[in-house]
């Protein structure tokens, strides 16, 4: 059975817009995904204590046949396709994905919690997920 799932899209090193759109495309080519929607994207300022750059931000819906934690591997696999490195939490990177809202499931892992745990906390997550909403109904 396919999911509903909303994948957050971020990046604050290079060309911003291009990360964005080649992840787009890449995540589109995952087998098992298809992108339904994709909101605006906007620029956000950064989280957290490491002084960095602004935030390119956007959130696609897709409809997917994979787990929540195979989806959580393609999308990590990508993130470094795209020269991200993990070094500082909430550090400056050139591309993050991140699962914010996974169909009606809801999983707690060492490696993936969803709904994301900051799903409330983020006023353009939720801004992009009724622009979503909206364009889905």
């Amino acid at each position: 059975m396919d999911d509903t799932a909303f994948v957050a899209l971020g990046s604050n090193i290079g060309d911003r817009e291009g990360h964005l759109a080649e992840a787009r495309s890449r995540i589109a080519a995952i087998p098992g995904v298809v992108i339904m929607a994709e909101s605006s994207i906007e620029e956000t300022a950064p989280l957290g204590p490491v002084a960095q750059g602004p935030y390119l931000n956007q959130m696609i819906a897709l409809v997917t046949s994979l787990a929540p934690t195979a989806l959580l591997d393609a999308l990590r696999t990508i993130e470094a396709q795209g020269g991200r490195v993990r070094t500082a939490r909430w550090g400056p990177r050139t591309i993050d994905l991140d699962i914010v809202k996974y169909g009606h499931t809801t999983w707690n892992s060492p490696e993936l919690r969803v709904p994301h745990g900051e799903i409330d906390n983020r006023d353009f997550w939720q801004r992009e997920l009724a622009e979503l909403a909206e364009v889905m109904t």
